[in-house]
């Protein structure tokens, strides 16, 4: 698992920018991902994937120390669905 540093320092030497810079872009990203997907938009990259929202439902649940069962509310959750050439990268052409 890389590390913010970790992940910073390899795109800063692989695009040849300082890492104040790299951060920078790599936060307005990040940024923008989140604004575009809070407001029901999805963000697309493509050959890396797709960001995009989903609604859970409230449901029930349990907990696991106790069995005692707990209200779990309803939230939006973060989805990513990676695009073919993503998916070939990783796994090697069929």
């Amino acid at each position: 698992m890389a590390t913010k540093a970790e992940m910073i320092d390899s795109v800063a030497n692989a695009a040849g920018l300082s890492k104040s810079d790299t951060e920078k872009a790599l936060g307005a990203f990040f940024d923008h991902v989140v604004t575009e997907t809070k407001g029901g938009e999805a963000v697309t990259w493509p050959g890396f994937g797709k960001f995009s929202t989903t609604e859970r439902k409230a449901r029930k649940g349990r907990n696991p120390q106790t069995g005692e069962e707990v209200d779990i509310k309803a939230s939006t959750a973060m989805k990513f669905s990676s695009s073919s050439a993503l998916k070939e990268a990783l796994n090697g052409k069929k």
